[in-house]
């Protein structure tokens, strides 16, 4: 890349569409376009937070490509991406028709057979690893296809040869693939992760763990030789295990405009500040500050700053005065 790279992360990002809040997507005439990618959701909310950050990924030389570049680029991410032929591939979509109970909110995808699908290793930008300090990808990536699950080991591997950290955030879709062929795939990942982020629901209906958070985090981590488990459980908060020791962080207050892209918030959070130098306590308190933020936000991605994540660990409150 010829520069040094705080965190360099790869999966697919997709165009959001959203009919206006109240309306169907069956009836509605307007669609509110927006980003929405796990793995660029993180690289973003880390740069917004001081990190140079790169995001690899493949998109059509389209319209509709250049679109969700130039808006990642927006917010400070780097990107390596390869260009396909826009006449032989798309770019995937997806629709979220937001609504309160008891509808809820629902999410329509269309992403088969899309330009990311087809990623090969050799495709993406070479030494992309060099002066790199974190490499993150997510378990939607390997499930996507057969050559993007390939590339995604490739990645790994390379990663773990040129001595970068590794980070692996589980995010089981079940639109995507049964549990039973997650499970298999994800656990021929872990050796080529060192931390790993892992929803409880994911550790106990994919990989069938059982047991307190705790529990479940050190079993996961002594199985597969991690350095770092970091247990997510919603509104309960977070456990981290590694180095010996087990630290438990809360949630921080806040409306809900638009919960999702959370997740990725907290992971952007967290390693944000482990790649600043704070030890895991520190970096679960970013993860969930960040995360409490994004939480107000319409769209996939972390619009914040940092001075406002610092607002939120100090206890102050919102208000302009």
């Amino acid at each position: 890349m010829g520069r040094v790279t705080d965190l360099v992360t790869f999966g697919e990002t997709m165009l959001r569409l959203s009919p206006p809040r109240g309306e169907r997507l069956e009836t509605t005439r307007e669609l509110e376009v927006q980003t929405g990618g796990t793995e660029s959701n993180v690289a973003a909310a880390a740069a917004r937070l001081g990190i140079d950050s790169v995001w690899l990924s493949k998109l059509p030389d389209s319209p509709l490509g250049r679109r969700i570049v130039s808006e990642l680029r927006s917010h400070g991410v780097r990107t390596g991406i390869s260009w396909a032929d826009p006449e032989e591939t798309r770019t995937g979509t997806y629709y979220t028709e937001h609504g309160g109970d008891p509808r809820g909110t629902n999410v329509v995808y269309d992403r088969a057979d899309s330009a990311f699908t087809t990623v090969r290793t050799s495709e993406l930008p070479e030494g992309i690893f060099e002066g790199t300090g974190r490499f993150h990808t997510t378990g939607i990536t390997p499930g996507l296809s057969q050559t993007a699950k390939q590339t995604t080991i490739d990645l790994l591997e390379a990663a773990g040869e040129a001595g970068v950290t590794r980070s692996f955030d589980l995010n089981y879709r079940g639109k995507l693939w049964s549990p039973a062929e997650a499970r298999r795939t994800y656990e021929s990942l872990f050796e080529y992760v060192d931390t790993l982020f892992v929803p409880r629901r994911d550790a106990r209906d994919i990989l069938e763990y059982e047991g307190d958070a705790v529990e479940i985090a050190h079993g996961l981590l002594t199985e597969h030789d991690l350095d770092t488990v970091v247990l997510t459980r919603g509104e309960k908060g977070a456990v981290a295990v590694g180095d010996g020791e087990v630290h438990e962080q809360g949630t921080y207050q806040s409306d809900t405009y638009d919960a999702i892209g959370t997740g990725d918030a907290f992971v952007g959070g967290f390693l944000s500040r482990r790649i600043d130098g704070g030890d895991v306590p520190d970096a679960l308190q970013w993860g969930a500050a960040t995360a409490s933020l994004k939480r107000t936000i319409g769209g996939d991605i972390a619009v914040i700053t940092r001075d406002e994540v610092e607002s939120v660990l100090a206890g102050e409150s919102g208000i302009d005065r």
